[in-house]
């Protein structure tokens, strides 16, 4: 199953995608289902035409999108932070729900870029409550996984030490589908990460590259705040980005980014100029 969020006029509500990708059956309201992911996921829907429906991200507006950085080795060594040693801890930033998007959907440079950078990776959805979580607990509380491209803006994010406004630029986190946890499997087992730009393969890794394993990282989170049903964590990226290439290569206007990730699709957009940034609704 390919979970989505659609939007027809009266509220966001979450769907399964049929195999063909032209349907969606209604599982629950965006709330109904993350009050209870697992039984809306057993639930056959009345389906709906995707031509009727607008898809979004079946993300909660009070949801924390919590982003592990420098969480592959070779990615830790490449660019401006070659030099520094390798956290004894994730390092963590944050995304608001609002920077996110859907496959398909437009992703316009910000203004005062020379262009947005790719980072490939994959979203782990948290199902249930995590309070003080040990590692396996953690694991068992992820409902399913999606493709995810962290696209990135440079220049804000290395203005300062904080990385959040080069990380939250309009609509620079597209999503794909959720894909439930049990379809997927345990990612240490190794999936394939890539991405390709313009057709030409860019990041090629492998999750068992992972420094930080989701559920030590989702239990390591959970001894501070609450972690809840409907919260994201984005599990970083590989090598490849295009800032650490000599030259640097950013995406532009008129590019097409693709990140592909074994049992879990091909995450597809196209980057437009700043002129057709939008306000997200």
């Amino acid at each position: 199953m390919r979970v989505v969020g659609i939007d027809r006029g009266r509220g966001v509500e979450v769907a399964g995608l049929s195999a063909d990708g032209e349907e969606a059956a209604v599982l629950a309201t965006l709330e109904g289902f993350w009050a209870d992911p697992a039984a809306a996921l057993t639930r056959d829907g009345d389906p709906v035409h995707l031509d009727a429906v607008r898809l979004v991200p079946p993300v909660l507006p009070q949801a924390r999108v919590i982003c592990v950085g420098l969480n592959y080795l070779k990615h830790a060594a490449e660019g401006s932070y070659r030099e520094d040693a390798l956290p004894d801890r994730p390092t963590l930033f944050a995304r608001w729900p609002r920077s996110l998007s859907v496959d398909g959907a437009p992703v316009p440079v910000p203004p005062d870029e020379d262009g947005l950078d790719w980072e490939g990776e994959i979203v782990a959805w948290v199902g249930r409550r995590l309070v003080d979580a040990d590692p396996d607990e953690a694991l068992a509380a992820v409902v399913g996984y999606s493709t995810f491209n962290d696209l990135t803006a440079r220049k804000a994010q290395k203005t300062t030490s904080q990385w959040i406004l080069g990380k939250n630029a309009d609509a620079s986190g597209p999503l794909g589908p959720m894909v439930p946890a049990a379809e997927v499997g345990d990612l240490r087992d190794g999936l394939r990460v890539r991405t390709r730009v313009n057709g030409e393969t860019v990041q090629d890794g492998d999750t068992r590259e992972m420094v930080y394993t989701v559920g030590e990282t989702l239990a390591y989170i959970s001894r501070t705040l609450s972690v809840e049903p409907g919260d994201l964590l984005a599990t970083g990226t590989p090598a490849g980005v295009g800032y650490a290439r000599t030259p640097p290569w950013l995406l532009g206007p008129g590019d097409e980014v693709e990140v592909e990730v074994d049992r879990l699709g091909i995450l597809r957009n196209h980057v437009v100029p700043a002129s057709e940034r939008h306000r997200p609704s």
